[in-house]
């Protein structure tokens, strides 16, 4: 049976008395409204600990003044059931008090500079400030061995690492693999709010991801690829933020430059907003 906890010394409790009987605990951060991808990430850390704690909390730190928050999707119920179908052990389930003390006006914030302020972070100003400001309240409170986040928000995962690295917070991060409908759009919470008619529309996104990587491979200049890319996509419907070819660090690669790579898309259809990416490897060594 799942055991749910709501205050922050009961999460405390649980963990110690895990950690004083010798232990590794692994932790799985969610916003909920959970899909066989986030349980795919409680698997892969049980694999890498004895006991997982899971949390749930829609974070509104990392929402924007016109985004989803309000409506963003919340089945804590369902959650508990499939995370406990999954092999978890214990879901955080905090309020926003409990995470926010001072409120979220009076709370420290974090800022990870570079890699959080290109892409996802242009575009929408103060979220990963939210994401590293809530994460690193995560890990201070759950203490946990190992951490395992998706790689489908591949920005996200690169703001967490360097956030982790350069604050040395004492654990693993590990990275699972993005989980596909078998037509090739990313599993997200999001998919819901997709019309029946934007459905199909939607997996566009996926096979534009494999053109970008297939015509860099074939040598095509970069600027070419994001073009016809971004071209693809408003003709399928979409309005794309952006469609690029970046270095795993973020940064712009120049064209021949062999070692590898990340194409990633962020679009909206309708009044739904997508991301996802696809790693390949153009071979030879980066230098």
């Amino acid at each position: 049976m799942i055991e749910t906890l709501t205050e922050p010394a009961a999460l405390r409790a649980t963990v110690d008395a895990w950690k004083r009987a010798g232990l590794r605990v692994g932790f799985v951060p969610t916003m909920g409204n959970l899909h066989a991808g986030h349980f795919s990430l409680v698997e892969i850390a049980r694999q890498h600990a004895d006991h997982v704690i899971a949390s749930v909390f829609v974070n509104p730190t990392q929402f924007g003044p016109n985004e989803d928050f309000a409506r963003y999707p919340r089945t804590p119920e369902q959650d508990s059931a499939g995370l406990e179908g999954a092999g978890c052990d214990a879901l955080w389930l905090p309020s926003v008090e409990a995470m926010y003390p001072f409120g979220t006006d009076g709370a420290v914030r974090m800022h990870v500079p570079n890699v959080g302020d290109t892409l996802e972070g242009a575009h929408r100003p103060g979220h990963f400030d939210g994401v590293a400001t809530v994460v690193a309240r995560l890990f201070n409170q759950v203490q946990a061995d190992v951490a395992v986040f998706g790689r489908k928000d591949y920005q996200q995962l690169a703001v967490i690492r360097a956030m982790a690295r350069d604050l040395a917070f004492a654990l693993e991060i590990v990275a699972g693999p993005t989980l596909r409908e078998a037509d090739g759009l990313a599993m997200s919470s999001r998919n819901q709010y997709l019309s029946a008619e934007e459905r199909p529309v939607a997996a566009t996104i996926f096979r534009t991801l494999q053109a970008m990587r297939d015509a860099a491979l074939a040598g095509r200049p970069r600027a070419d690829i994001e073009a016809k890319a971004d071209a693809e996509l408003r003709a399928a419907g979409f309005v794309p933020d952006y469609a690029v070819v970046r270095r795993p660090d973020l940064s712009e690669p120049a064209d021949g430059e062999p070692g590898p790579r990340v194409a990633l898309v962020a679009a909206r259809l309708g009044r739904t907003r997508l991301i996802d990416n696809l790693e390949f490897d153009l071979g030879g060594s980066a230098g």
